[in-house]
């Protein structure tokens, strides 16, 4: 299981040969990507700048992944999560999941993803129309995150 934070770009499809390479036991592979939109609030994204605290964020990751593992059974794991400056389209965050089924692989990509934007140490600046603002925290987020509450 491997969690990286990084500036750099990645290739997705490396990325899943990489974790799935030599398993015959995976039976399934869920892979989400998020981008960066272009708006927010019905306004112009020009720029989003992601920022974050070296070493709590890979802490923090990691304990998600964690929790993952121990809730479903899993074969292999990534979560790549990018930060400073982002352009609309650009690539910010991968999840892979690799399990023997595929609901364990659909729920923990879920879960991940859910719980990686509640709970993961990023704090993202928005840039529009000449006007920075920090994004706040969402409650459809929470909510979505909450159903994985135990």
């Amino acid at each position: 299981m491997t969690v990286r934070v990084q500036c750099e770009d990645f290739d997705t499809a490396a990325e899943l040969e990489k974790l799935t390479a030599g398993n015959p036991r995976i039976g399934a592979v869920v892979t989400f990507t998020g981008l960066v939109r272009d708006f927010a609030e019905d306004k112009a994204i020009q720029r989003m700048t992601l920022e974050h605290y070296p070493g709590m964020t890979e802490k923090q990751l990691s304990a998600i992944v964690a929790e993952a593992q121990q809730r479903w059974p899993l074969d292999g794991c990534l979560v790549i999560h990018r930060y400073g400056p982002l352009e609309p389209g650009d690539r910010i965050v991968l999840v892979i999941v690799a399990s023997a089924h595929r609901q364990a692989a659909f729920e923990a990509c879920e879960f991940l993803v859910d719980w990686l934007k509640t709970k993961a140490p990023f704090w993202k600046l928005e840039e529009q129309g000449g006007e920075r603002r920090w994004v706040e925290a969402k409650a459809s987020d929470d909510a979505a995150a909450a159903r994985w509450q135990r």
